[in-house]
């Protein structure tokens, strides 16, 4: 049995920039003299721009609005983003790879300017089915949200459908979903080995072929 579609994180999973997230809201910490924890950067992977944008007045305290928080942050990743993003390893023809037999979309945290810029970047724009940023819908990661959309879009089930990721809320959305799950774990805050037990796990996304996925069903 072949899946309906395949559903791909974009941090972390096709663009080296879960770091950079934490490198630009420590930097906002850093510069507003309030103090940042492992904890902080667990908590705020896979919410939505919202969700986090209030995270860092409230829980951080940085001295200011959440919406100038959110701007603050995006413009910081943005000027990141201007100057190259660093791709994952087969992440482009992972993508393409999985366009020739599924339908295939992009589930993100990151507000939709940073998709769009993204996919610009990885040139995969012309076969991507769909796009969805977290800030769209009612709750971010690890709820289920941004991935029943996308399945929605998709015109799939999320039983028939893949996800692919790399971090642990983002896991944990795709499997509140009912989606059948690939992570690629990587070195920056990996999931917990309970988590990544609900998965099949691969090293790289070179693994991520039409045989393998349909293995999985």
């Amino acid at each position: 049995m072949a899946p309906r579609a395949v559903v791909f994180d974009m941090d972390g999973t096709l663009t080296d920039t879960e770091s950079v997230w934490d490198e630009v809201r420590r930097g906002l910490a850093a510069q507003a003299g309030r103090p940042w924890t492992d904890e902080n950067t667990r908590a705020m992977m896979g919410m939505s721009t919202p969700e986090w944008s209030h995270y860092l007045v409230e829980t951080v305290g940085l001295p200011m609005s959440p919406e100038e928080a959110a701007r603050e942050t995006v413009q910081g990743m943005a000027e990141h983003y201007m100057r190259g993003v660093k791709l994952m390893p087969g992440a482009v023809e992972a993508v393409r790879r999985m366009a020739e037999r599924y339908p295939v979309a992009i589930v993100s945290s990151s507000p939709r300017l940073l998709i769009e810029t993204a996919a610009d970047v990885l040139r995969i724009r012309d076969v991507l089915s769909a796009t969805v940023s977290t800030e769209e819908v009612s709750r971010g990661k690890p709820a289920p949200d941004g991935y029943l959309r996308a399945c929605e879009e998709l015109d799939a089930l999320p039983g028939e459908a893949i996800a692919v990721e790399d971090a642990e809320n983002g896991i944990l959305s795709a499997l509140n979903a009912g989606m059948t799950v690939v992570s690629v774990p990587g070195e920056f805050h990996p999931p917990a080995q309970e988590v990544l037990d609900r998965t099949t796990v691969i090293k790289h996304l070179d693994e991520l072929t039409t045989e393998f996925v349909e293995q999985l069903f």
